[in-house]
């Protein structure tokens, strides 16, 4: 073979003697052999050097033919000047391999991608498997797996044109398996090319004849490309096209899915499986540039965040950029068109473009790519696009498994796999969580508005998330921490749902978990909702719409808005003692938190007079060690220290701060507001160091505290 395609060759041999019997045996022993026995020639330039090509012997041992001393080294000349020669005939033989007389049959439906970009390190490590010559053994399999539109056909179609380049003599054959005609009318091609005897008949079994042709040795090597072999009804279903697939110690065979479980029962080893992913950001920008003018792309920061946006996907870019060459605008400006709305960025993922590369009767678009995946995941798994539907109203990263709707400890396991499998989700080592790909849950959220099915799903997830989601406190506050960005993104992607009782809990939750964290804008918007739809759902006199109202009176408190917080808690107070009663736990919130809210607008007689009534109620009706009595407490503490009555308001902050630490412990919010509060009065009767040692004190564990979480 190298003889037939002229490939240079040159060999060289050691023409110094080893003496290697002399280093092994005794001194003894070396001493009574003579210097013809123990030194030798190790390999001979006849076995050293192939017949038939220039060959040069070297001046040095067998250890030494790699060994030079420097530039100068006569060895060193003679190897170099070979490997220069090699390097200049290099374009020559190239050209004679392509016009070999020893050429393959080459079926491959598409012309060479002269866009194509990066994927080096793939497309090296597919040529050491792909190429049959690589395992004389065994009829090899290979799977290039990853997510729809990342680029696993035109990463197949390379390494088809780069196995044409370096082994002409290599058939390769292009089959796609999109469905049953699509891979018959393939094989039927390949007969065709090979003249198979009777492939045209009308009853003919094509796949069978193409199966036992492709089986002899007399074929010599070929590569067989199973293009889009993602539907495993097809493949391992009545159709059972794997049955057909052929089997030569000369052959080798490439897969490309989009299902990791698919590939792996194609090729029977992970070690067998090249996991494609997203391009890296120089491939990415590469990519986009290639059809785009210097003057599209002259906003380095919008082409960072358009790919970012994109995430560096293949497919998305390609779309992206023929959508910008179309209509000649910029990255900046296509940019703005995503980030306008989903619905935007829905059309613009549905946007069909041209491409001689891709198969024409598939749209090249994102959007279409992956809703042949949502339907055979629907078709195969129900409760893994049960799945689907709920993630993706939720925030793309970090999303807890506890979210996801219950269902059997198997059947989960394997709705996840599934979708893991197609690469719609990742999880990082094992964690308790899950990331979906952005563009992913566009794309669903598309699907689920054509089929009708986006009011049923949101009422789902409102409603899942309320159940689950807790009432945000101090003790829980790590679980809503972690909710909240996913419980936010829902009630964001809400249209019109039936379930407004899920909707308005959930704005509820998600607003008190604002007010705690010091976001009151957030929180202020959140509370207004929830009143607003219990009023209206429910009534204004209803309990849950006053809650809404002592809540939102709250925020606007907080926000230094008075007149509106007094406002809203004395119409808060009034319904409650008219609907719930005087003495009713919530009518006693209403009271202490209007005094509150006058204490601060320097009402103070009016606010005591209040905070006194509150605080004795409470004892009456709750204990004198509940929470919200040593709440009172703590209110009535404070307007005293307003008015300046420091012996008063010391005792008082003294005894609800021994109560806090008894109740909620020494490291609880509330009690560290009680240490502070205690601190303050201390301040103002002048007994600075108490007050400095209270006041470093609460520094330190609110420190803490703020460390743990």
């Amino acid at each position: 073979m190298l003889r037939q395609c002229n490939c240079p060759l040159s060999c060289f041999s050691e023409t110094r003697k080893t003496e290697m019997l002399r280093r092994i045996l005794s001194p003894g022993w070396a001493k009574r052999l003579s210097r013809s026995v123990t030194r030798k020639i190790l390999v001979t330039e006849s076995s050293a050097c192939l017949h038939g090509f220039p060959r040069q012997g070297l001046d040095a041992t067998h250890s030494g033919m790699n060994k030079f001393q420097g530039p100068k080294c006569p060895n060193f000349k003679l190897v170099k000047d070979a490997v220069r020669k090699l390097a200049g005939d290099a374009s020559v033989v190239l050209k004679l391999r392509k016009n070999s007389t020893v050429k393959g049959h080459w079926i491959v439906r598409f012309g060479r991608n002269k866009e194509f970009v990066g994927r080096e390190s793939i497309l090296e490590d597919l040529l050491k498997r792909v190429l049959p010559s690589g395992d004389e053994d065994d009829c090899q399999r290979t799977a290039i797996e990853g997510l729809g539109g990342v680029g696993k056909t035109q990463i197949a179609l390379e390494t088809a044109y780069r196995i044409r380049d370096v082994q002409p003599e290599c058939s390769v054959f292009w089959v796609p398996a999109v469905d049953t005609t699509a891979f018959e009318n393939a094989y039927r091609a390949i007969g065709q090319q090979l003249k198979v005897p009777g492939i045209d008949e009308e009853k003919a079994d094509v796949k069978a004849l193409i199966k036992s042709v492709l089986g002899r040795e007399s074929m010599g090597n070929w590569l067989l490309i199973i293009d889009n072999a993602d539907d495993e009804k097809l493949l391992f279903g009545d159709t059972a096209l794997t049955d057909n697939l052929p089997f030569s110690r000369k052959g080798s065979i490439l897969f490309t899915t989009r299902n990791h479980k698919l590939g792996l029962r194609l090729v029977e080893s992970e070690n067998h499986i090249i996991a494609v992913e997203e391009m890296s950001k120089d491939e990415a920008l590469k990519l986009l540039g290639k059809n785009l003018k210097s003057s599209q792309m002259s906003d380095t920061r919008s082409n960072n965040a358009l790919l970012e946006f994109l995430t560096n996907l293949p497919l998305a870019i390609r779309q992206a950029s023929a959508y910008m060459a179309k209509e000649q605008i910029s990255t900046a400006r296509y940019l703005k068109l995503c980030k306008s709305s989903d619905e935007d960025m829905v059309k613009l993922l549905s946007s069909h473009f041209d491409d001689r590369h891709r198969y024409k009767n598939i749209q090249n678009a994102v959007a279409t790519t992956w809703l042949i995946s949502f339907q055979q995941i629907s078709d195969h798994d129900a409760l893994a696009a049960d799945y689907l539907r709920f993630l993706c109203f939720l925030a793309g990263k970090d999303i807890p498994h506890s979210l996801l709707p219950p269902a059997g400890t198997l059947e989960t396991v394997e709705a996840i796999g599934t979708l893991k499998a197609y690469a719609f989700i990742s999880q990082q080592n094992e964690s308790d969580s899950y990331d979906i790909h952005r563009l992913v849950q566009i794309s669903m959220l598309s699907w689920l508005d054509g089929k009708g099915e986006r009011q049923e799903w949101t009422a789902k997830v409102l409603e899942r998330l309320n159940d689950i989601f807790p009432w945000p406190k101090h003790e829980n506050r790590e679980e809503w921490i972690r909710y909240l960005p996913h419980t936010q993104h829902a009630l964001q992607l809400r249209k019109k749902t039936d379930d407004e009782e899920a909707t308005t809990g959930l704005l509820s939750k998600v607003g008190e978990s604002f007010f705690n964290l010091g976001k009151y804008k957030e929180a202020e918007q959140m509370h207004r909702q929830a009143l607003q739809l219990r009023e209206k759902v429910l009534g204004k006199e209803h309990p849950d719409t006053l809650s809404s109202m002592n809540n939102l009176a709250l925020v606007l408190h907080s926000q230094g808005k008075y007149k509106e917080a007094e406002q809203m808690h004395r119409q808060a107070l009034q319904l409650r003692e008219k609907v719930l009663g005087k003495e009713h736990p919530d009518t006693l919130s209403s009271m202490d938190n209007l005094a509150s809210v006058l204490d601060s607008q320097g009402k103070y007689e009016e606010a005591e007079q209040m905070h006194r009534q509150a605080l004795q109620l409470r004892e009456k009706v709750l204990g004198k060690e509940h929470p919200d009595t040593l709440s009172s407490m703590n209110n009535l503490a404070l307007v005293l220290g307003s008015q300046g009555k420091y012996e008063e308001a010391e005792q008082m902050h003294r005894q609800a701060l021994q109560l806090r630490e008894k109740v909620l412990g020494k490291e609880h919010p509330d009690t560290l507001s009680s240490m502070n509060n205690l601190a303050l009065v201390l301040d103002s009767q002048g007994r600075y160091e108490e007050a400095e040692q209270m006041h470093r004190q609460a520094l330190q564990l609110r420190e803490k505290v703020s460390k743990i979480r």
